[in-house]
Order: C-alpha cells, then sequence, then structure tokens
C-alpha cells in the first residue's frame, strides 16, 4: 500500500517564502501614495501613472518570464527577476521626478513578473502530485496574502522610522534576500508526451479555443479590483473615513489614525484572502472551477456595490476588508489549474502569462483611473462603480467555458 504524497514539497515552501517577500513588497505601494506626493506636492494621477505602469509591465513581463524559465530554467528566471525587481526599488528611491517614478516602474513590475505567479506557480504545479495540485497551487497563492498582511503595516511603520526613499532601500534587500530560496526550486521535468508538444502547438491550440478567450476576458476585472483597491484603499480610507473613536476595538490594537486604518486594511485584506484562497484550492478539487470563479465574481460585485452604498465608517471599512478578502486571490489557483487542466503542465508558465496580461491590464486601468478620477472629481466613486460593473462582466463570461481537457497530459 502506497502512502499518500506529502503536499509541502520543498519546492513548494521556497516557492513560498519567495512570493510572499514579493507580494509584500508589491502590496505596500498604495502606503506610498500620500507620502510622495506630498513631498513633491503632485497631484494623486502622477504616483497612480507609476503604479499603473508598474503593473502593466508586470502583465506584459508574466509570459515572458514564463516562457524564459521554461526554456532556460525557473531559477534563472527568479534570479533575473529578484534582480530588476531591486534595481527597481533603489532607482525609485532616488527618483524626484513623475517620469523617473514612472520608467523605474517598468522594471519593478518585471521583477514583480519574474519572482511572482506566473514562474513559481508552474514550478509547484509540476512539483505536486495531481491529487495536491490544486490545494498546492492555492497554498502558493496564499503565500502572496500572507505577504499582504506584512506589506502594508510594515511599510507604514518602517516611514515612522525613515524616509520613503530608504523604505526603499530595505525592500530592496528583502527581495534580494529571498533567492537564499533558490537552492529548493527543483521541479520535476514534463512528462515525455508533453515534451514532444512544441510551445507553438500548445499556443495555437489555446487561441484557437473559445475557452480561453473567456478566461483571458474573464481575469480583467480581477486585476481592475485587486490594482484600484491596493494602490488606492489606503488613501480612500484615510481620507474618507469616519473618524476613529479614542476607545474603540481598533485603538486597542493601535489603530488610531484613519492612515493606520488604510494600511491595516490592505492587511486585512490579505489575512482573509489566507483562508479564502486555501478554501477555494480545496473547492477545486471538488467541483468545477469555473462555476467557482464565477460565484467568487458575483460576491466581490455584491461587496463592493454594498460598500460605496453605505457611509465609511472604521465598521464598514473592516467588514469590507474581511469579505472581499476571503475571495481576493481566491481567483488564481482556479484560473491557473483551469489551464493546467485544459492545456497541460509544460508550458502552463506561459499560458497563465498570457491569461495574467489580462488580469494586469485590468489593474493598469484600475490605478490609473483612479488617480485620474480622484483629480477630476475629488472622489473615487466613478471608479468603483466601473469596478462593480466589470465584475459582474466576469461572473457571467466563465459560465460558457467549457471545462475539458484539450492537450495532452503533463
Amino acid at each position: 500500500m502506497t502512502s499518500k504524497p506529502s503536499i509541502f514539497t520543498p519546492v513548494l515552501i521556497a516557492g513560498a517564502v519567495v512570493i510572499l517577500i514579493s507580494f509584500a513588497v508589491r502590496a505596500s505601494f498604495g502606503v506610498f501614495q500620500i507620502p510622495v506626493a506630498a513631498e513633491f506636492g503632485w497631484p494623486r494621477a502622477e504616483f497612480s501613472l507609476a503604479i499603473a505602469i508598474q503593473n502593466l509591465a508586470w502583465g506584459f513581463g508574466q509570459p515572458f518570464f514564463g516562457a524564459f524559465a521554461e526554456r532556460l530554467g525557473d531559477r534563472r528566471a527568479l534570479i533575473l527577476g529578484a534582480v530588476m525587481y531591486a534595481v527597481g526599488l533603489i532607482l525609485t528611491s532616488f527618483a524626484v521626478t513623475p517620469l523617473e517614478h514612472q520608467l523605474y516602474a517598468v522594471l519593478v513590475g518585471f521583477g514583480v513578473a519574474g519572482t511572482g505567479f506566473g514562474v513559481i506557480l508552474a514550478v509547484v504545479g509540476r512539483a505536486s502530485s495531481p491529487e495536491n495540485r490544486s490545494m498546492s497551487l492555492a497554498i502558493a497563492t496564499a503565500a502572496g496574502s500572507a505577504g499582504q498582511v506584512v506589506g502594508a503595516p510594515l511599510a507604514e511603520w518602517l516611514l515612522t522610522l525613515m524616509p520613503w526613499q530608504s523604505v526603499f532601500v530595505v525592500f530592496a534587500g528583502l527581495i534580494m534576500a529571498s533567492l537564499l530560496a533558490l537552492p529548493f526550486m527543483r521541479a520535476p521535468m514534463a512528462t515525455k508526451a508533453a515534451l514532444e508538444e512544441s510551445m507553438g502547438t500548445i499556443l495555437k491550440r489555446a487561441l484557437k479555443d473559445p475557452s480561453f478567450t473567456l478566461i483571458f476576458l474573464g481575469f480583467f476585472s480581477c486585476g481592475y479590483q485587486l490594482g484600484f483597491i491596493t494602490a488606492h484603499f489606503p488613501a480612500f480610507v484615510t481620507e474618507m473615513c469616519g473618524p476613529i473613536m479614542a476607545d474603540g476595538m481598533l485603538a486597542t490594537i493601535g489603530v488610531t489614525t484613519t492612515s493606520a486604518l488604510g494600511a491595516v486594511a490592505i492587511s486585512l485584506i490579505g489575512l482573509a484572502n489566507i483562508a479564502g484562497t486555501l478554501t477555494a484550492g480545496w473547492l477545486g478539487n471538488h467541483f468545477p472551477k469555473k462555476y467557482l470563479l464565477a460565484s467568487i465574481y458575483t460576491g466581490r460585485t455584491i461587496i463592493a456595490a454594498w460598500f460605496i452604498l453605505v457611509p465609511m465608517t472604521p465598521l464598514t471599512v473592516v467588514i469590507f476588508s474581511v469579505l472581499m478578502g476571503a475571495l481576493w486571490l481566491a481567483t488564481v489557483p482556479l484560473t491557473s489549474g483551469l489551464i493546467a487542466h485544459l492545456y497541460g503542465l509544460r508550458y502552463m508558465g506561459t499560458l497563465y502569462g498570457i491569461v495574467f496580461f489580462s488580469h494586469q491590464l485590468g489593474a493598469f486601468m484600475g490605478v490609473w483611473l483612479g488617480g485620474r478620477l480622484y483629480d477630476a472629481y475629488g472622489s473615487y466613486t466613478a471608479v468603483w462603480w466601473v469596478g462593480v460593473g466589470v465584475g459582474a462582466f466576469s461572473a457571467l463570461v466563465h459560465l460558457p467555458v467549457r471545462e475539458r481537457a484539450v492537450a495532452v497530459p503533463a
């Protein structure tokens, strides 16, 4: 009688560490909105555009890093990504014009691509047994949420000790330290049948499949909502939330200002999503992934509509953060697992990277529109309602996906 393979492989643990650090830094950028704009007297749109470009560069870079990893090795891709990430952060610490921030954001975005989901999930997927794959992908994704838990509060705390420029340098050091996990990133090769199919063959098969197009379109709203909230929610809460009572629950944990509440809100989203993502991974082993994805987008749509319709108070911020957080990255293991199921594991990184580009187009629009419409109207209301609309669209567009394998299994 053979024992069931362990889900916690060295590859999964190492990959989770890399994603945790990468996403801790990435999730903190919204905390810098007000300090950077205040120092230089910029309108909100300037730094927002830098974050938007970062998200777009992440999207552009993801399929290229996926292909790079599949051709030249996962660890080489991760090293290249970490170096670009760290260099981008250090250069940003010296930036004094909007153009410099926006230019260096390209390096940071490519760095996130090289140390994020596209490369890591493909490695974890190959290293996992079929019965553990959905849950392994969920655990790696949840590590990104764990990074979000610590990233924004860490940035907020460091800003009380040093200028924002020094915080970026500290973060660059953390990114380079993540490379200590690389010796454990050894995943088995794909099967002989999968290796015999070229990347071009698989790409043509996927691009001709209407289901791939639907998945691509549906991932747009995920990026829009995550990009907007990560970049703008701390500032949104800081400026629009009702007062925090001195004797309230939040004050007992050190949250006495709306600025601190904005950072904690991002942390709460990440904390709730650890449970939400792990639940999504478990459900993905038992139910059709397309229906789970449609349900997640429906839930996000309802939660976002409720939040903008009620007065913003510390309590509604906490409720929203927990509810939205439970659905935050739950789409990632389901979407990546769906791609692996449909087209095999050999070129999963490249195919997921292409779909993820749609996600990052959405993130670019969410971040950029957030800053642009705020400067125009002094409010985030319009861009928030756009997010509600695209969420409803994604809920519908996943329903026609045909969830059946069309590639040689890896």
